[in-house]
Parts: structure tokens; C-alpha cells; sequence
């Protein structure tokens, strides 16, 4: 029992410790010598190392932080045997993929000022969400290539996913799908600078070009 309990407590915390893991701001100082939060929009996310940094570096600073999001629900797994009843252990889930977002957005190694924690969502809905992230990219990539603007294929595919979750998998289990409901609400309120400049005229496209 002692040991379930603290395999339980310390999970949380490793979660927490892995998104705080600041790899767009570890990527501008190391390789361009800047700090990203200086430049461009000013956030350390994935979209503006995309743009400040290029298109390579952008990527790869998405990729790595999706899979913090994949390796904090997938610790779930060392617990597993703690957590018997499947509703248990997606709450469990939950909550880990809840404290990489927290340590991603508020990292502890980058002083509290981090990104909106878009890519490390795309990591836990990867694990959570399997078929409904795939009908939300579908999503994302269509307004993204139609508009070119990152923020509105993020919010667009957002407010599709509670419904993507109740059509793949019905309401069998209903923590995903509150999950996927303040993804919804969490995802617009983070882009709400965003939205204002969408509505202004004056939000910026992604190009490719370098």
C-alpha cells in the first residue's frame, strides 16, 4: 500500500517536471543564442520557434513537446497495477497529462513562463483520443491550410473534440469526455490575444519559406 501511495504521489510530479522541460526556449538559446520570448509573438511555443527559429528547429521543438505529453499519460501505466477500475486510472490519466500541461505553460526551469501548451495537448489526445485526434487534425489541417493561421486550426480542432470523443467512443466513459470538453474551453481562453488579432486582420500566417 505504502508503495502504491507513493508511486501514485511522485508520478504527478514527474509529469509536472517533464512539461516544465522548456525545449522551444532551450532550443532559441542553444542554437541561435536568443531567448524566444523576446522575439516574435513572444511565447515559448512551438508556432513561434517556428517562426523565429525556422521551420526544422520550429518542428522539432513540437515534436519533442508532444511527446511530453505522451510520456506524461503513458506513466499512468506504472500505476497501473494501483488502479484497478478502468474510470480510476483515466482520471489518473488525466491528471498527468493535466500536470505536464501546468509544468509546459508554467515551467519550473524557465521561470514560470512558458507556452500555451498546444503541442503537449496533441501528445495526450494522441494517447487519450486516438480516433477523435485523428477526425481533429483532419480539422486543423484543413483550416490551417485554407487560412494559414496556426491559431485558428487550433482552436477550430478544440471545440470539435468533445464531439469527436462522443462519436468514436459514445459517453462509455465520462471523464474523457469533461476532459475533452475543457480542452474546448482551454485551448480559445489561451489564444484569446490570438482571437483578438484574428478579428483585427492583424494575426500573422505561418509561412514555410525561410
Amino acid at each position: 500500500m505504502e508503495t502504491g501511495i507513493f508511486t501514485l504521489t511522485v508520478l504527478p510530479v514527474i509529469a509536472y517536471l517533464a512539461g516544465s522541460l522548456p525545449t522551444a526556449v532551450l532550443a532559441g538559446k542553444w542554437l541561435r543564442g536568443i531567448d524566444l520570448r523576446d522575439h516574435g509573438s513572444g511565447n515559448a511555443g512551438a508556432t513561434n520557434a517556428i517562426r523565429v527559429l525556422g521551420p526544422g528547429i520550429g518542428l522539432s521543438v513540437l515534436i519533442i513537446d508532444a511527446f511530453k505529453g505522451v510520456g506524461a499519460v503513458s506513466l499512468a501505466y506504472l500505476a497501473a497495477g494501483y488502479i484497478p477500475e478502468e474510470s480510476s486510472f483515466v482520471l489518473f490519466q488525466i491528471l498527468l497529462g493535466g500536470m505536464a500541461i501546468l509544468g509546459h505553460v508554467f515551467p519550473l526551469f524557465a521561470s514560470f513562463r512558458g507556452g500555451k501548451g498546444i503541442a503537449t495537448l496533441v501528445g495526450i489526445s494522441i494517447i487519450l483520443y486516438k480516433e477523435a485526434f485523428l477526425i481533429c487534425l483532419v480539422v486543423f489541417l484543413t483550416v490551417f491550410l485554407t487560412t494559414r493561421y496556426v491559431s485558428a486550426g487550433s482552436i477550430a480542432s478544440a471545440l470539435v473534440l468533445p464531439f469527436a470523443v462522443i462519436f468514436t467512443d459514445g459517453m462509455n466513459i465520462l471523464p474523457k469526455i469533461i476532459f475533452a470538453a475543457a480542452i474546448a474551453l482551454f485551448v480559445p481562453i489561451m489564444h484569446l490575444n490570438n482571437i483578438k488579432r484574428l478579428i483585427q486582420g492583424r494575426e500573422n500566417r505561418i509561412s514555410f519559406k525561410r
